[in-house]
């Protein structure tokens, strides 16, 4: 999932409670939806992916339109 973040994609707070992100952007080369959230062990913080899915067609003129 790291590869998602290493490039342009598109992210936004989904629920705050748990506090969950989701996030498009590409992973081996396909465009996908990710929800993740951040949470925090003995060593530090880290992701957890809740779920992924290949990007809807709204989703990727969403995407295309809101990448940062």
């Amino acid at each position: 999932m790291q590869e998602l973040f290493d490039q342009d994609h598109y992210l936004e707070q989904r629920n705050d409670l748990p506090e969950q992100w989701i996030a498009i952007g590409c992973v081996r080369g396909r465009l996908v939806s990710v929800i993740f959230e951040y949470r925090t062990d003995e060593e530090g913080e880290y992701l957890h992916l809740v779920t992924l899915w290949p990007a809807s067609k709204p989703e990727q003129k969403f995407y295309e339109k809101n990448k940062i």
